[in-house]
């Protein structure tokens, strides 16, 4: 086999295709591999400018490029070298290559050669590869996340735990020393004329057992909103009855001298759960009552339409600073004026969650020394609720 025949059988069955190009940019050569990677056959390409085979977009930068190239010492390198480059089939569709540079220099001028390698499959696998990358990273960021909420979750619940056994100690201590006192200064009053005294420490049992039980059950309703357990029962209940009603049996802790006043307007029925709008109604009154001092006048008013509910209890009481006020619904929080008073700190907290698992929102306007007003607006209750 003579050295042309040799050539022609590299050229012609090498796996790459091979494209030779003159200083004017035409192809002079094409080997078969190059044809079928471009979809020509030989007499559509020979002659023609290189161009043809690149996407217009880069055209015209590819013939500035071409002319550098043979313009300052042509040497064999790789083609765009760190960018992505790309070639055009006959019908126009585009499809990644990575193209080396080499030349030669025959009487008839110096040429360059193209190898030319498809790499569509790779370059296909690298963004398989960058998708299931990120789709790993997303998976990570995710568990990551989760991880973090649940550390949160646990650090909070420790946090819950902490406070309600400080709380807890705190809190039962005067009820249960009341308990204590008066059943054993009860057993000294064996007299018929002592029956008074016993009456007024039965009295205090009694009371101080109340608030055990209202303690109890704003750690139970805290214990029961944080796993999600509270379950909502809508019914058409009558506004008007249902917190008057409310109010009646809040009488029996006023103070001397205090006085509920309570005016409804509007419509007379509204979709809520009677039993948590009862409880928001006793705690948002047990509160005026307890920070307000005596002779003085606790405001109900309630305004109700088909589309909304308003609901604003007011007092004349201690009042609330303007920095104790962002952070009155959380959990154990109490003003900073109150200290003194008995209390969980999570009565707002129950009231504020109450409304919203009602479709409600909570309010607050308060002076200091001037009493504190709360207002609650239920939204109706949409059909897919």
């Amino acid at each position: 086999m003579t050295t042309r025949q040799e050539f022609e059988a590299l050229f012609n069955n090498a796996a790459i295709g091979i494209i030779t190009v003159n200083q004017s940019g035409e192809i002079v050569l094409i080997n078969e591999f190059a044809l079928k990677q471009f979809g020509y056959h030989r007499e559509e390409i020979i002659g023609q400018k290189i161009e043809m085979l690149i996407p217009t977009r880069y055209k015209v930068r590819h013939e500035q490029h071409r002319d550098e190239y043979y313009g300052h010492n042509p040497h064999s390198r790789p083609m765009g070298s760190g960018m992505d480059l790309y070639a055009v089939k006959k019908g126009g569709k585009e499809f990644p290559v990575e193209v080396s540079l080499s030349t030669y220099k025959t009487d008839e001028g110096i040429f360059a050669i193209a190898f030319v390698s498809d790499i569509s499959i790779r370059k296909q696998s690298e963004n398989e590869l960058v998708k299931l990358n990120a789709e790993l990273e997303q998976k990570v960021k995710e568990r990551t996340q989760s991880l973090s909420e649940a550390l949160e979750k646990e650090k909070e619940l420790n946090e819950l735990k902490s406070r309600f056994v400080s709380m807890a100690s705190h809190e039962f201590r005067t009820p249960l020393s009341t308990i204590l006192s008066s059943a054993y200064l009860m057993a000294k009053y064996q007299q018929t004329e002592d029956q008074p005294k016993r009456d007024r420490h039965i009295q205090r049992i009694v009371s101080s057992v109340n608030m055990l039980n209202d303690i109890l059950n704003d750690f139970l309703s805290v214990g029961k909103i944080e796993e999600g357990k509270i379950q909502v029962r809508y019914a058409e209940i009558d506004i008007e009855e249902n917190i008057s009603g409310t109010i009646n049996e809040l009488q029996t802790i006023i103070k001397p001298g205090q006085k509920i006043d309570y005016t409804h307007e509007g419509e007379r029925y509204f979709i809520l759960d009677a039993s948590l709008l009862k409880h928001i109604v006793m705690n948002l009154v047990s509160n005026a009552i307890k920070f307000s001092p005596e002779n003085s006048c606790i405001t109900v008013h309630t305004k109700c339409t088909k589309q909304e509910l308003i609901l604003s209890v007011a007092d004349q009481g201690v009042g609330i600073s303007k920095e104790d006020q962002q952070h009155l619904f959380e959990r154990f929080f109490r003003g900073g004026n109150v200290t003194n008073i008995q209390g969980t700190g999570l009565g707002l907290h129950i009231v504020a969650k109450y409304a919203e698992l009602m479709n409600g929102t909570i309010g607050c306007r308060s002076e200091l020394e001037e009493g504190t007003e709360f207002i609650i607006n239920f939204k109706e209750k949409t059909e897919s609720e």
